[in-house]
């Protein structure tokens, strides 16, 4: 909640400055983004948890559907807030302050990083970074004003892929 918090906080003062993404953006863009990003990235994220489960010979995978429909229902809320923050509130006001690259890269780098706290592994925390750059160049690169709607949509995806859905997913079709 803290970074919903901060980012309110920033619409407010900055008199919902359009850096901050809180706009459909170009629709059409924005969807089609969706419309590919969603399915690429879960697939995408569930196969490197799946590479990495291997790796480390351990997963967790929730107990049945309630708990999937539970997690997956968190990383709804989850995924926005985090895009708020990280896209909208440092990508967007970096940029705005000292160019477009300097915003995606450190944003970039801050969301990668803050998955490391809690985190097992290092491997786990540099697989953010397969979300985090592609949704961080959508951010910064689709046509139109600044809009968190895809880039937020794709995040859910790739969190459900790697977490939760993803994992009972893995367990279900017996490949862990």
């Amino acid at each position: 909640m803290p970074f919903a918090l901060v980012y309110e906080a920033a619409h407010r003062f900055s008199g919902g400055a359009r850096w901050l993404g809180w706009s459909l953006g170009d629709l059409r863009a924005q969807l089609v983004f969706a419309a590919v990003g969603v399915p690429v990235m879960f697939v995408a994220s569930t196969a490197v948890q799946l590479w990495l489960t291997r790796r480390r010979g351990a997963l967790s995978v929730p107990a049945g559907l309630d708990d999937v429909a539970f997690q997956a229902g968190f990383y709804v809320v989850n995924g926005p807030i985090e895009e708020a923050f990280f896209r909208g509130l440092v990508q967007g006001g970096l940029g705005a302050a000292w160019g477009a690259p300097v915003g995606f890269l450190i944003a970039t780098a801050a969301y990668v990083l803050y998955h490391r706290l809690g985190q097992g592994s290092w491997a786990e925390t540099f697989a953010t970074a397969l979300a985090g750059v592609p949704l961080g160049l959508a951010f910064w690169l689709l046509p139109g004003p600044p809009s968190l709607l895809g880039v937020s949509l794709v995040h859910i995806a790739a969190t459900c892929g790697f977490l939760g859905p993803g994992p009972y997913l893995l367990k279900r079709l017996r490949l862990v």
